[in-house]
């Protein structure tokens, strides 16, 4: 069963907010997606971390995987198996999932470069 609620730390929110304002993205959802993504595609697993779920941001599984929840799920359980990880364990995959996601918004958020969605697209693209 996957993540039934998804709230990112106030930290994330303002990395959000900061995405938001230099792509033109408005949707928190679309964002989170292509942080993830980001991060899943990094070779070395996310550090461990307590990312407290205090922002004010809050959207469900579906919310933030749209019609590819299925996917997006599975390919949390796949990174699972690649770092030696129980992809079985739906605590774990929920663990990973959101050390990926704050891991992935603050590559972004970072990323001086990202003013346009053409950037964000360049940098996931290559």
């Amino acid at each position: 069963m996957p993540v039934e609620h998804i709230q990112p730390s106030i930290k994330a929110k303002d990395q959000l907010i900061v995405l938001k304002r230099r792509t033109g993205i408005e949707n928190w959802n679309t964002l989170s997606r292509w942080a993830l993504c980001v991060s899943l595609a990094e070779p070395s697993r996310p550090p461990e971390a307590r990312h407290p779920a205090d922002g004010p941001i809050q959207m469900d599984w579906r919310t933030f995987a749209g019609a590819l929840d299925e996917v997006y799920w599975a390919l949390l359980r796949e990174r699972c198996v690649i770092d030696g990880l129980d992809p079985t364990d739906e605590e774990v995959v929920a663990k990973e999932f959101r050390l990926h996601l704050h891991r992935g918004i603050s590559y972004l958020a970072g990323d001086k470069n990202m003013a346009s969605v053409a950037d964000l697209v360049r940098r996931v693209v290559g």
